[in-house]
């Protein structure tokens, strides 16, 4: 008769264990949304890097047609020699520079604006969740990567077109050393900021 009895379930079961499992199934869930919040988050962060990129933009164009006024010799040599004024040459130089430092500058800031609104039109799909776009991460890393390279490649033409700029204003380099001077201080600072900037770019492309 013995072994036809019931098996006695451990004295410390009860309802309470059930419970909990229960509870801790339905907790999982919720910490699934801490990774949508963040998702949230990261498009809110490329429209501000955007438009980061095209208000920096806006003024490097501003300082090309500035420099397009006062690209004519006799407008503004800093008190040189006649012998020391730029050739025709180095003012043509000057010019296709900073035209070429515009086109890019315009190529990332379009492509930065292309992507900005891409986010935006996505965003107003999910009336629930204004800052969530569902957007493909190749399309975003490499349209900011493309963006980043045009303004890498503007600010590269509008140094060169700096650097003819100074000879047409303080001489070329054989007839002083200011010009020297001043073209050694903008390669090192601008070339330095260009490193930074490049190095940045990649990695916030490629590794995060």
């Amino acid at each position: 008769m013995s072994a036809l009895a019931p098996a006695q379930l451990p004295s410390n079961f009860d309802g309470n264990e059930t419970q909990s499992n229960v509870s801790s199934v339905t907790q999982n869930p919720t910490t699934t949304q801490p990774s949508t919040a963040v998702k949230s988050n990261k498009t809110s962060v490329h429209v501000t890097a955007l438009d980061g990129i095209v208000n920096v933009n806006s003024l490097f164009t501003m300082a090309i047609f500035i420099g397009f006024s006062l690209t004519v010799p006799a407008a503004g040599s800093a008190g040189h020699p006649a012998k020391c004024n730029a050739s025709i040459d180095t003012v043509r130089k000057l010019i296709v520079f900073e035209v070429v430092s515009f086109s890019f500058f315009l190529f990332s800031s379009l492509i930065a604006q292309s992507i900005k609104l891409l986010i935006n039109l996505l965003n107003s799909l999910d009336a629930s969740d204004p800052h969530k776009a569902d957007i493909n991460s190749s399309v975003l890393k490499y349209g900011l990567l493309g963006s980043a390279i045009g303004s890498i490649m503007g600010c590269m033409f509008l140094m060169l077109s700096i650097v003819n700029f100074i000879q047409v204003k303080l001489g070329v380099f054989s007839c002083g050393d200011e010009p020297v001077y001043a073209v050694v201080t903008l390669v090192v600072f601008v070339g330095s900021a260009l490193l930074v900037y490049i190095t940045t770019s990649i990695y916030a492309a490629f590794f995060m």
